[in-house]
């Protein structure tokens, strides 16, 4: 009898301290947990493949901010040329001058399609010569098709990189979302593993997985939002441009006719 109250004793203490073991080891997890939890954590905890998303969302998010800033300051700097250049055109200073000046050194779309129209007024007039009134439906065609030509190509330099805008904004939510799901299935292979689904061990998991969604907002939104912002400024410089392209045209029909 003595010895089955001494045998139980023995087991009640070291239930007690396998439950005490236990506690302590939940407590230990749950404080590191907690440390851990950082930016850095959840890329340095998570899975191969969902670093490699992370890394995919972090560069396109830094790159496309580098494109942001890049076409801020150059649309802002072609605003400030422009205006320069309009206050020497409207100067009253004759265009032949103007035209000397600028044709060597040209780094303006404004000042390009200028430039392009008075080639074009210059090779037009050597050839027909400027009193030939049957051409001027000629000349006039020739100078629209001169300036389009120089405005598509200001165009095209203006618009690069803003197609990686528009995918980045289109497409980063769903690279997050892709990690996601890659995260939670790791998460059902943990249950699997363990043969528990209590929230101590498959939170880790799942908070990785929803960390990408998270990058992907991120990275996302602001290159969806630039991207508008920056197609619009360069949607109403152009406009600029065509607006100036249809006045130097009548300026310089109106010179044929008064001659």
């Amino acid at each position: 009898m003595e010895n089955s109250q001494i045998s139980n004793t023995v087991l009640e203490a070291a239930d007690d301290k396998v439950q005490g073991m236990v506690a302590d080891s939940l407590s230990n997890t749950t404080l590191t947990a907690t440390s851990n939890d950082s930016i850095f954590s959840y890329f340095w905890n998570a899975g191969l493949l969902i670093k490699i998303v992370m890394l995919t969302l972090l560069i396109s998010s830094v790159y496309s901010w580098s494109i942001i800033f890049t076409k801020y300051l150059k649309l802002k700097r072609l605003r400030f040329d422009a205006n320069c250049f309009e206050e020497d055109f409207w100067s009253g200073s004759p265009i032949d001058s103007l035209y000397k000046e600028l044709k060597e050194s040209v780094f303006d779309p404004m000042a390009n399609v200028f430039c392009a129209a008075m080639a074009e007024w210059e090779s037009f007039t050597k050839r027909y010569g400027d009193n030939d009134f049957s051409t001027t439906n000629i000349l006039e065609k020739r100078l629209d098709r001169a300036m389009q030509i120089a405005i598509k190509k200001e165009i095209d330099e203006l618009e690069k990189g803003t197609s990686f805008l528009s995918s980045l904004g289109t497409n980063g939510v769903i690279i997050g979302l892709f990690g996601t799901v890659i995260g939670i299935l790791n998460g059902f292979k943990v249950i699997a593993v363990q043969q528990s689904a209590s929230l101590a061990s498959v939170a880790p998991v799942i908070s990785e997985a929803l960390f990408t969604t998270a990058l992907g907002f991120v990275a996302a939104l602001p290159a969806a939002i630039a991207y508008n912002k920056v197609m619009d400024s360069i949607n109403n410089y152009v406009n600029r441009l065509e607006v100036f392209s249809e006045e130097f045209t009548s300026i310089l029909l109106r010179q044929i006719d008064e001659r």
